[in-house]
């Protein structure tokens, strides 16, 4: 039994796999060959782009999708998070989808060996899929030439599991990545080179992922308000100007304040590209985990 916790979960073989998989997804939707399987979404935090995606995949590939509420669940009640999981594998699914506020559940609920466990993000640690799907953005912009690349991340660094879990895979792909943030917002233990300004990395890099302002996440106030942090980091048409740099964001995307409208609609942001993008990566992960494992 595998499962997805983090993508050091996946050897690499099975990363171009997932890339080959995904690759022809997007040519032409497979035939039904989760028809049998059963899935249980568990969110444990609101999503709107990676449970959709998650359930849209599933039943792309003929999987029948149940969602639990956890603030209707016995949880509630004081049942534990791994109680509530094993009641739920006694009805015998094929994999359950999780999303909690703790970085370790998805791990804890893994090692219980009962289904197949997928992490859908994980306190600011781990978001494994996400940053699969990133990854196939960017192999398909650079025709599967990411190695060498230098890509900014830029924003909440520190509380972004996207940008943890990124970090991870990337730099294993052979990526160079940067950090831009103002010091609160950098992690508090990495190698990687660190910038405040973007002006300072903005001429050097291929791609540059914007992450969502959490100005709410800090105890000490570092910018009067979001307009003031948008100064310094907001992507906008007079920053990127003539540069071809490759745009990304996760979402949701906070307008003005991580990219400006103008950039959202400029052909080198891929947002909406990645939303698409996120469940052929998903289905190619589900064939992975259910039928190929």
């Amino acid at each position: 039994m595998q499962h997805l916790v983090d993508t050091s979960d996946f050897s690499d073989t099975q990363i171009a796999q997932l890339f080959h998989d995904a690759k022809l997804f997007k040519t032409q939707y497979p035939p039904q060959l989760l028809r049998d399987k059963l899935l249980i979404t568990l969110f444990f935090e609101a999503s709107t782009r990676t449970r959709s995606s998650f359930e849209v995949a599933a039943k792309r590939l003929g999987a029948a999708v149940v969602h639990l509420d956890p603030s209707r669940s016995s949880t509630k009640k004081g049942e534990s998070l791994e109680d509530t999981f094993a009641n739920l594998c006694a009805m015998e699914p094929d994999g359950v989808i999780i999303r909690h506020e703790e970085n370790g559940a998805p791990g804890i609920l893994a090692k219980m060996q009962m289904t197949t466990v997928i992490n859908a993000g994980a306190g600011n640690y781990a978001h494994p899929t996400q940053a699969l799907l990133d990854l196939f953005t960017m192999r398909e912009h650079f025709n599967g030439e990411i190695e060498g690349k230098r890509i900014a991340i830029v924003g909440d660094i520190a509380n972004s599991r996207v940008a943890s879990s990124g970090i991870r895979l990337l730099t294993r792909m052979g990526m160079e990545v940067l950090l831009v943030a103002p010091k609160p917002f950098m992690p508090a233990e990495s190698s990687l080179p660190q910038y405040e300004n973007l002006e300072e990395v903005i001429d050097k890099v291929d791609v540059i992922m914007s992450l969502r302002a959490q100005l709410e996440r800090h105890a000490t106030p570092i910018f009067d308000d979001y307009e003031e942090y948008a100064k310094h980091y907001c992507i906008t048409k007079e920053r990127m100007a003539d540069r071809q740099i490759l745009l990304l964001h996760p979402g949701p995307v906070m307008r003005n304040i991580d990219i400006s409208d103008t950039m959202l609609e400029d052909p080198r942001c891929k947002v909406l590209e990645q939303v698409k993008n996120g469940v052929f990566m998903r289905m190619a992960i589900l064939k992975l985990l259910l039928l190929d494992s």
